[in-house]
């Protein structure tokens, strides 16, 4: 007769595939349990490689808001042709999310991570080559790669730090806030620095990508054994894992990512023009707009450190939504005289806002298994929905010359998040 430890199945973090323990499955898992072992051994290893992986997850983004004047300049683009330039990788951001999770339980999160580090910074050399194509093409890249570090960061967090879910969050979101800020910052500078334009500006960040594919592969050598996914184990007869697409509060989490993650990407792909098409220079709205992203990481880092700390996150929702509602009705109707303020309270909802959302998938999910599954389900869904969001602005901005209607529209967005945001942040789990 078998024993209890026999009649135990270990289950993988990102396919959620139970494999027997006997034979060579046993052997397989054996070596991945003694890899991950190995990896968690050196804490410090994981912590740097996932900081500069999150580094990365918005600086190819951010970079560019400083620089859409000049690049619409020199491929003679309209608004809604500029607001591609964001669209196309956040659209990405959506369909890659698709294929993150099989990629996930196919090759480890340690390859597919390190493969995203390799293909972001060709993404972000492709958009300089002297091709609206490879423009756009390289935001495909971009987003892809980008997609595959957002989905699979929240169940690695789950699976290596279950205990610490939240605070490693923190880290992460904080982390990924950064980056952003100092591209954003640094844009206009570092094309003067360089001597080259928008494109030496660009294509800098890409050495940033290469530092954390160094730095993560350490990690891929040691699980190089197997993909090192077993965190748990359920009784053989166990229940089979819930499909989060029918579940109404996984659809919550992820409109809640969505909607945020909308208001967010219009602010980065438009928040300096509105600056500049108020009479303000390009390097003050380049400041601004990097002042906008350093103080989401207060947000980004506290936001989520009190949601593990609370049953229901719901006054999280109501604070982040009001001050993002508050800071787009400042920049309509007083875009320059409260620049300033206004991009702090939107930095501290932003910042809040996308913290939160993600640590509303850890804390709605059960285990490792809901968490990888759930995070495919709101990045692929919420990026998707996202990326309409500077589109639809750059194409508003252009059929009425003002950015009123645009601004509205984005105020009618948060009031949305706020009511599904309320539903998300309920005490329960898929």
């Amino acid at each position: 007769m078998r024993t209890e430890e026999e009649a135990r199945v270990l289950v993988d973090a990102e396919a959620g595939v139970r494999r027997p323990a006997e034979g060579t499955a046993a052997r397989r898992a054996a070596e991945g349990a003694a890899a991950r072992r190995a990896l968690l051994a050196h804490p410090a290893v994981l912590l740097v490689g996932i900081v500069l992986a999150s580094l990365n997850m918005r600086v190819a983004l951010a970079s560019v808001a400083p620089l859409v004047g000049e690049i619409s300049a020199a491929f003679g683009l309209s608004s809604t042709a500029s607001s591609l330039v964001t669209s196309v990788p956040v659209l990405f951001l959506g369909l890659g999310a698709l294929v993150a999770p099989w990629l996930g339980r196919r090759f480890g999160a340690e390859r597919v991570l390190f493969a995203a580090l390799l293909l972001l910074g060709a993404g972000v050399l492709a958009r300089v080559l002297p091709s609206v194509y490879a423009l756009y093409g390289g935001g495909i890249l971009v987003g892809t790669a980008i997609a595959l570090l957002n989905v699979l960061m929240p169940g690695l967090i789950k699976r290596d730090f279950p205990d610490r879910a939240a605070s490693m969050t923190s880290v992460y979101t904080g982390a990924m806030i950064a980056g952003a800020t100092v591209a954003a910052a640094a844009a206009v500078p570092l094309e003067k620095a360089l001597g080259g334009g928008w494109e030496a500006s660009l294509g800098f960040w890409s050495l940033l990508a290469a530092v954390a594919a160094l730095a993560w592969l350490p990690q891929v050598l040691i699980a190089r054994g197997r993909t090192g996914h077993e965190v748990r184990t359920v009784p053989a007869g166990g229940a089979r894992p819930v499909s989060v697409w029918r579940s109404a509060l996984a659809w919550q989490v992820t409109l809640f990512m969505g909607l945020q993650s909308l208001w967010s990407y219009v602010l980065i792909a438009w928040m300096p023009t509105i600056f500049t098409d108020h009479g303000m220079s390009r390097s003050t709205a380049g400041m601004i707009f990097a002042f906008n992203n350093l103080i989401q990481v207060a947000g980004a880092f506290a936001v989520p450190l009190l949601a593990g700390r609370m049953r229901s996150q719901r006054p999280l929702i109501v604070l982040v939504t009001t001050l993002v509602a508050a800071g787009y009705a400042g920049l309509m109707v007083a875009p320059v005289e409260g620049a300033w303020l206004w991009s702090a309270v939107l930095g501290i909802g932003q910042g809040g806002a996308v913290g939160l959302a993600l640590t509303l998938i850890v804390l709605r999910s059960g285990d490792a298994v809901t968490a990888a599954r759930l995070s495919g389900m709101a990045q692929t869904i919420g990026y998707l929905l996202a990326a309409a969001g500077p589109l639809a602005a750059g194409a508003l901005h252009q059929a009425t010359g003002s950015w009123t209607l645009p601004i509205c529209v984005v105020l009618a967005v948060c009031a949305a998040a706020a009511g599904v945001g309320l539903l998300a942040a309920r005490d329960r789990t898929v």
